[in-house]
């Protein structure tokens, strides 16, 4: 970390762009819509757009990258995956669908949607937990938990860390982490009508276990008998990267072996799609559902949601060495900011994005120059596509062999498991050399110069590639993976 900055940040990044003539961009607001765009052409008018506040700056890792970890103890490599998604539980057909370019974007048919503006969605369909939750469990629990069983199952059996594996290792070092933006909204829903229309005694007992977002980290713990590090997280759609940063700290620290971490949810019922409609965040795209997720497209007019789970096996390079374990690829480091900005709408200046990816850079040992890929968060809003863009511009000086794609513009946002799901895309994308295509590109922006895989996908070597995940409340977090290499 730099000490106190003698100036402004924000001013300063704007003024530098100013000064290269490239106008920057700064938007106003209709809940996450956009009102207005405004093109700032002097730093007097970047000064009147903004009160500057004075907050700590980081150092560009370009000027002092730091080494990446060597410690055996302290590296933290993949070696599992799992997931439940709109494209089914098997990893390898979630990417082949993505690198198709396939949209799993369909009407709602889970409750009668007639009545709403939006209609359409990331729907998860023919869901299958044989094999993973009891037949008697699998009746009473909402589907954020039983997504998130199958998922954390699956990456465990993917990491070869199957049941009789298990009983045989020292379980006390091995924890959980798996977040949720919203929980078990169907259980809530479920138990508030019944207050509502026949009174407290017909709420059932499992009405507070089975919503509360620490349920998917403790009926995998309790399932599976891990007892090491063992907490949920929950920081909107930003979730499972925080997840996956805070249980890399717990490896480093050395309080866990082997980390069982992602996101999940289920969120395609009446509330969530109606709160959702409330805050004018979703596309109301219903003559065409499949086109409605555009991230920057000129065209876009919100996101889609969607739903299901991504968990990753993260475990220590020691730990992995030791038992064998088939590497997938390797963590290297992270960040968390806060925007401090609006409970909804991200920094327009992008600035606490930027200094977020430049935390992450640093935090994994590497340069920007280094990064050749970014699953953006993209979730085609309006606002926050603008805002991501500006800040990955801040960062990467040149952008001329950097690709970013949305992953969202295919699956729709699954808020607190998007980050899990596209974890997932980005080391697929790492192991397979091909990046999926960014759907719906028909009209792009005019400020996005950056290469985003329009429509098709493309072979691509990547050195190191960062994942973005941002929430509402102004959460900021990225992940940083790259190719293991002993």
């Amino acid at each position: 970390m730099a000490g106190i900055a003698s100036t402004c940040p924000l001013e300063a990044l704007l003024t530098n762009k100013v000064s290269k003539g490239n106008g920057v961009s700064l938007v106003q607001y209709d809940g996450l819509r956009l009102a207005q765009r405004m093109q700032l052409s002097s730093a007097a008018s970047i000064s009147k757009a903004s009160k500057c506040k004075t907050i700590k700056a980081t150092a560009s890792p370009t000027e002092a990258a730091p080494k990446r970890e060597q410690d055996p103890k302290k590296r933290v490599v993949i070696t599992g995956m799992g997931l439940v998604s709109i494209f089914g539980s098997d990893i390898d057909t979630f990417y082949n669908k993505l690198l198709a370019g396939e949209s799993g974007i369909s009407v709602i048919d889970r409750f009668d949607p007639s009545k709403f503006p939006v209609r359409f969605g990331g729907q998860i369909r023919d869901f299958s937990s044989e094999g993973y939750i009891d037949g008697k469990n699998d009746r009473r629990l909402d589907d954020c938990w039983r997504y998130c069983l199958v998922a954390g199952k699956r990456a465990l059996e993917d990491a070869n860390l199957g049941h009789e594996v298990l009983k045989n290792m020292n379980k006390t070092r091995i924890g959980v982490i798996v977040g949720s933006g919203l929980g078990g909204v169907t259980a809530f829903n479920t138990g508030v009508e019944a207050l509502l229309e026949k009174g407290y005694k017909k709420i059932s007992p499992f009405f507070i276990p089975y919503f509360i977002t620490n349920m998917g980290s403790a009926l995998l713990a309790i399932d599976t008998g891990l007892t090491g590090p063992y907490y949920s997280i929950s920081t909107a759609c930003a979730t499972a990267n925080y997840c996956f940063y805070a249980a890399a700290n717990q490896i480093r620290r050395g309080e866990a072996d082997v980390m069982v971490v992602g996101g999940t949810e289920a969120s395609i019922v009446p509330s969530s799609v109606g709160g959702f409609i409330a805050c004018r965040a979703l596309s109301q795209r219903n003559e065409d559902p499949k086109k409605a997720s555009r991230p920057w497209d000129k065209d876009r007019d919100g996101f889609v949601l969607g739903e299901g789970s991504g968990v990753l096996v993260m475990e220590s390079l020691e730990s992995a060495t030791k038992r064998g374990a088939t590497i997938i690829a390797e963590y290297l480091g992270g960040a968390i900011t806060c925007d401090a900005h609006h409970m909804t709408n991200p920094g327009p200046d992008g600035l606490g994005v930027s200094i977020c990816i430049w935390k992450s850079l640093e935090n994994a040992g590497v340069s920007p120059e280094e990064v050749t890929y970014i699953n953006a968060h993209a979730t085609s809003t309006l606002a926050g596509d603008l805002a991501e863009v500006n800040a990955i511009k801040q960062v990467f000086k040149d952008t001329s062999e950097l690709k970013m794609n949305a992953t969202k513009s295919m699956i729709g946002h699954g808020l607190g498991a998007s980050g899990g799901l596209e974890a997932i895309a980005t080391i697929k994308a790492i192991t397979t050399g091909w990046l999926h295509p960014t759907i719906n590109q028909d009209n792009l922006e005019d400020y996005v110069t950056i290469d985003t895989v329009p429509n098709v996908k493309k072979q691509h070597e990547v050195n190191v590639a960062i994942s973005n995940s941002f929430g509402f409340g102004g959460h900021n977090s990225v992940v940083v993976f790259a190719p293991f290499r002993p």
